[in-house]
């Protein structure tokens, strides 16, 4: 019997990893910026405790490549962040930025764990989904503390057991009576608050970054978002719900880079693909034909947004190539 120790990572165990590891480097460089400018000390803590925990992970999976024989991915590191630049954001923004990481977070290592199997991997991503939720847990109680906490809207609790009585409840378009449920909301309020981090991101890094075919593609992608969002605003407004407020408030004027416009890119290219998960959710949580039809109509638009952003990352070399199986057609050629 093939002892646990010669097991072989699989496909989804070593790629898993291989994400993970250039996440969470992208995010030391991150969080190490903030912390040289956070004031706020408990903001500051919560800060360390993301960095600690993003360090902790890139020290196992770095071990376990080596233990491996996996070459290890060059990602991000101390060339890629520059530690004397001005303060690019706010202490608040910074605590909104740490809850929308730990979210994506979440989502990411609940997609691993289930397609996970050796042993050690299944522990070390558990202890990424323990560690995550705490962090998420204590951000969010922070910013109840703050005052700042953007919660999904109220609706009514149902006051008894109640059936659909008619298809149109699921064809219904908007203005034509059917309210939003409860996960739709749920699902716009979220992709509001994603777009909106996107859009302030977007006007910090289009600040900053040296390049200019990065900053047109940066400002491109400010202008899909805010499109977006009015889309996702008037669900909400038609249904007179509260639409969640900008995030633009927490940029400083500074025009010195923090970080390279290979991680810029990087950490768009991320939040396109995350974005990207999220609309694919939203479609199939929702029970009403235009909100899933819009959702599908901007999902192509960000698919294609995110083609272009992988050609840039292409033409500077900037975009490592993931593990790959093998190209039978190339092998087989004399």
């Amino acid at each position: 019997m093939e002892t646990e120790h010669n097991i072989r990572l699989t496909s989804a165990e070593m790629s898993y990893l291989w994400t993970t590891y250039q996440a969470d480097t992208m995010s030391i460089c991150m969080v190490n910026h903030f912390l040289q400018h956070i004031d706020d000390m408990e903001i500051k803590r919560v800060a360390t405790h993301a960095l600690d925990i993003s360090q902790q992970h890139v020290e196992i999976i770095r071990q376990i490549f080596t233990d491996e024989a996996i070459q290890i991915p060059q990602a991000f590191g101390d060339q890629d962040v520059n530690l004397k630049a001005k303060r690019l954001f706010s202490d608040d923004f910074y605590l909104q930025y740490i809850k929308h990481m730990s979210k994506g977070g979440l989502a990411t290592f609940s997609r691993a764990l289930p397609n996970i199997y050796r042993q050690d991997i299944l522990s070390f991503f558990s202890k990424c989904m323990t560690s995550t939720m705490e962090l998420n847990n204590e951000v969010t109680q922070l910013l109840l503390e703050k005052g700042i906490a953007v919660r999904p809207p109220y609706i009514p609790s149902p006051k008894g057991v109640d059936f659909v009585q008619k298809q149109s409840f699921m064809l219904e378009g908007l203005g034509n009576g059917r309210a939003l449920t409860g996960i739709e909301i749920s699902d716009l309020y979220s992709n509001i608050q994603t777009n909106q981090l996107g859009v302030a991101l977007a006007t910090g890094f289009s600040q900053v970054v040296e390049s200019n075919k990065v900053r047109k593609y940066i400002l491109r992608g400010k202008d899909i978002a805010l499109k977006h969002i009015k889309v996702f605003s008037d669900y909400l407004s038609y249904n007179s719900l509260p639409v969640p407020t900008s995030l633009a408030q927490g940029i400083t004027e500074s025009k010195e880079s923090p970080f390279s416009d290979k991680l810029i890119m990087y950490h768009f290219s991320l939040m396109m693909y995350s974005g990207i998960g999220n609309y694919g959710v939203a479609i199939s949580e929702s029970q009403k034909s235009d909100l899933a039809i819009d959702y599908s109509r901007l999902l192509t638009e960000t698919l294609k947004y995110a083609e272009d952003g992988v050609n840039i990352m292409i033409a500077n070399k900037w975009l490592e190539k993931p593990p790959t199986a093998s190209n039978r057609k190339d092998l087989a050629k004399d």
